[in-house]
Order: C-alpha cells, then structure tokens, then sequence
C-alpha cells in the first residue's frame, strides 16, 4: 500500500481536533513553561548569589588591607601574611593581591601572581576602581579591582590595593548548571507529552463514556443511563443533568405514544359510526324520516369530530413557544360572573347550585379574557357534570402577594387519589364510560392547564372521593 500525503495531513488535522490533543498541547506547554520558568530562576538566583559573594570577598579583602595600613602600617608580618600567606590555603577560589607604593612599585605581591596574570594589563584595566573580569594566562576567568590605601593614621601617603579572585570554579559550576538546565528541558519535552497524553485520557474517559452511552440511545432504547460515582464533580454534575434529560424524553415519548393511541381511538370512534348509519341507511331504500334520523345522527358525531380537533389544535398551539397572548385589563369578578351566567342553565337542569363569590373591591389582572373563560368554562363543566342533583358548584377569586387565585369547588364524586397526577393529561378519564356517554374527549383539564402555564402560572387540584373537587389556578400578580 502507498503512502499516501493527503491521508497523513487529513489524520493529523483529525488528531488536532481532537480533545485529548488539545489537552496534551496544553499540558506539555504549560509543564514545559514552569520548568524553564523555575530553571531559569534558579539559575538567576545562583548567578546573583555567587556574584554577590564575590563582590563581598573583594570589598571585605580590600577593608581589612586598607585597615591595616591605616592603623598598623609597620606591621610588615602581618601584611606578608595577608598578601602572601592566605592565599596558597585556598584550593578552588584563590585570589591574588599586589600593594604598590605611592610611586607605582610593588611593595607585597601574592607568590605566582605574575605566573597567572598579566599584570600591566591588570594594572591598567583596574584603574577605574570598579570590579572587571579578566581572563589569565592559564585562560582561568578572575574577577579584579584596586583601591586607594592611605598609610598611617595622618595618610602620609597613599599606597594602591589590587585584588583578584579566581571565579573558574564558580564558571564551572554554572556551565554544568546550564548543562544541565538544557537537559531538564529537553526531557520535559520528551516525556511531558505522554504523561500529558494519559492524564488528558485519563480525564475525558467521563467523556468518552457518556458519548457512548448517547450512541446507544434511540427511540426504542431510552433505558441507558449514566453512573456519575467516581466521575469528577463538574462531570457527575454533567451525568446528572444528562440523566434528567433522558427521563424526560423518556416520559415525553410514552406520553406521545400513548397520545397517538388515544387519539387514534377518539378519531376511530365517531368515523366509525358516521360510516356505520351511512351503511346501514345505503343497505335499501328507507323513507324520508329515516333519513334525516341517519343525517342528524352523523352530523352530531361531525360535530364531536370537529370539537374533538379544535382541542387538539389548540394544545399544539398553547404549547408552542411562538404563542402569543391578547391581554387586557380584566375584572375577574365580572369574568367569573359571565361564566356562572352561561353555565347556570345546565345546572339548574340538574338540579346544582352555581354561584360566584368575588369579595367586595374589583381584582384586576392583565389576562386573555377569552382564553381565561375557556379555562374556567371547562372547570365548571366538569363540576357540573360530575355533581350529583342538590349538589353545588362554587367560584371565587382572591389575591396576595405573588398570585391571583381563581378557585372552582364542587360536592360532586370527588376523583380517587391514584387518579390525581395523572388528571391533567390527555384523553385520561377517571371514569371512561360515563366520559364516553357524555361526549367527553378528556381533554379539558389539558387545557386548562395549557392556558394557565401560557400565562405564566400553575394548576392545583385536590380532591376527595365523595366529598368533591378543587382546582385551583395561580396566576401571578
């Protein structure tokens, strides 16, 4: 097989985009960053501190000198001893020192000082008294200066101090220092990489398994779950929220399959019967009476049909986020009057008591005025339809500081409590046979609930069997 150039540079590409990459590039800059970083200062730290050393050995040499010239000029011995004596004890920092007289001769001089170094040159780049670097006739790095000494307390003259050290050890020791510097460098450079690259893997394994446990999710298959123990907080946090997720779309899927059903059953059921008189009303000739039986028969299952897709409609709508409210200014005492008026017949015909408490002081708020009456017409019909003869149904309205309150409460037969949670989907009925004689779809507290969450608030119910029902909707202020 060929090697092929466009296949390199297309995986290398593919390599740089990849996370662990970009991890170990940031890790191997980053390690080598700090190295060079904590080298390089030591290295300044050492360099300083071994300057400083010596500039403090010169400067302490030439006070003792200057010292004892000045207070015991005629102790020759002692002179000799510092000029000539001390420095042959010394192995690695040896230093060299020359006095002069007023005249320029040489009155102490270290042994060997002219075998090592130049000394008119020595004499002449010191003149200026401040520290210079030389190089000696061995080729040994020295570090020299002069200054002036006066003798004797009343300075009857003044006699010249030059000083040099020998600094080749401490030019020795740097240059091993900066060998090794470079070493540590480049084996950071070599071996940070693969530690980078397996603390990077090491790292995005969460990631990696979180990815693929997504890629065994599907419509069919929305059982996988993540197990956060042992992740990282930041990742645990990130499986957590990825689990929360997967419920809910696994919830949201039974609901959309079990809606799909329902509807599928709803829709069946007034098609069926509309085919089912046209049928039998084509199967031979029948009278005109028989007729128009078969056609008001159809026309009130169309009717049921047409209802039953407005509902639908209207949820797909109110769940939209494009849906848009027409609020205005609203009485909710007044509102809740006009939906005891328009219900007050059918109650009456059953011989249920429907009132409206309102309080005394007008409660505005900025609402749909008729989303609202839907919502609170659907409350009343339910109350209506599920109470009993001399039972009553009872709305009112008040307020506090975060919500405006629309309560509907009925005698009626009360809803049994494994039937609560789920009173608000669609197509549930608690009680499917009455739902079915009535013409009910199950859809009215979905409703309900749709409007109430577009205008911000929440639905509450509560319910005892044989007691009777409290919904309660929170709107707030």
């Amino acid at each position: 097989m060929s090697w092929n150039p466009a296949n390199s540079v297309a995986g290398v590409a593919r390599l740089g985009r990849t996370l662990a990459f970009r991890l170990t590039a940031w890790y191997t800059l980053a390690g080598l960053f700090l190295v060079f970083a904590a080298t390089a200062s030591l290295y300044l730290v050492l360099l300083t501190e071994l300057g400083r050393s010596t500039d403090l050995f010169l400067a302490d040499k030439l006070h003792v000198l200057r010292t004892m010239l000045r207070e015991r000029p005629n102790d020759s011995d002692a002179l000799r001893e510092e000029v000539e004596l001390e420095t042959a004890a010394r192995r690695y920092e040896r230093f060299y020192i020359r006095l002069l007289d007023d005249r320029g001769q040489p009155l102490l001089t270290t042994p060997d000082m002219a075998e090592q170094l130049d000394l008119a040159r020595f004499a002449q780049e010191t003149q200026g008294r401040a520290p210079v670097r030389l190089i000696g006739r061995q080729g040994q790095a020295l570090l020299a200066t002069s200054a002036d000494a006066p003798v004797g307390r009343d300075a009857a003259h003044i006699d010249t101090i030059q000083v040099a050290i020998d600094i080749s050890h401490e030019e020795e020791l740097l240059a091993r220092y900066r060998l090794w510097f470079w070493g540590i460098l480049l084996g950071t450079v070599a071996v940070w990489p693969l530690v980078g690259y397996q603390i990077a893997r090491r790292g995005i394994r969460p990631v990696e398994e979180v990815a693929a446990t997504a890629r065994r999710i599907s419509s069919t298959n929305l059982r996988e779950r993540i197990r956060p123990e042992g992740y990282p907080l930041e990742l645990a946090s990130l499986a957590g929220t990825f689990n929360n997720m997967l419920d809910r779309l696994e919830e949201s899927f039974a609901r959309i399959s079990q809606f799909s059903a329902d509807i599928a059953h709803d829709l069946r059921t007034p098609v069926n019967n509309i085919r089912g008189e046209a049928e039998v009303a084509l199967a031979r000739a029948r009278s005109i009476d028989e007729y128009r039986e078969v056609l008001e028969s159809c026309l009130e299952e169309s009717v049921r049909l047409s209802d039953l897709i407005a509902n639908l409609l209207f949820l797909a709508r109110a769940e939209s986020p494009l849906t848009h409210l027409n609020r205005e200014r609203v009485d909710i005492g007044e509102l809740l009057k006009g939906v005891r008026e328009y219900y007050e017949a059918s109650a009456a015909e059953g011989g249920i008591s429907l009132t409206a408490a309102c309080g005394g002081a007008p409660l505005m708020a900025d609402l749909d005025r008729t989303l609202m009456q839907r919502a609170v017409g659907n409350l009343v019909s339910n109350a209506v339809a599920h109470t009993p003869a001399g039972g009553s149904v009872t709305l009112s309205a008040g307020a506090d500081d975060s919500a405006i309150r629309i309560e509907v409460r009925d005698t009626g037969t009360g809803i049994p409590p494994e039937a609560l949670p789920k009173v608000f989907d669609r197509f549930f009925r608690v009680d499917t046979s009455r739902s079915q004689a009535s013409g009910g779809t199950g859809l009215g507290l979905a409703i309900v609930q749709g409007i109430v969450i577009l205008h911000g608030g929440k639905v509450e119910i509560a319910s005892k069997p044989g007691e009777g029902t409290r919904v309660t909707l929170r709107l707030p202020v």
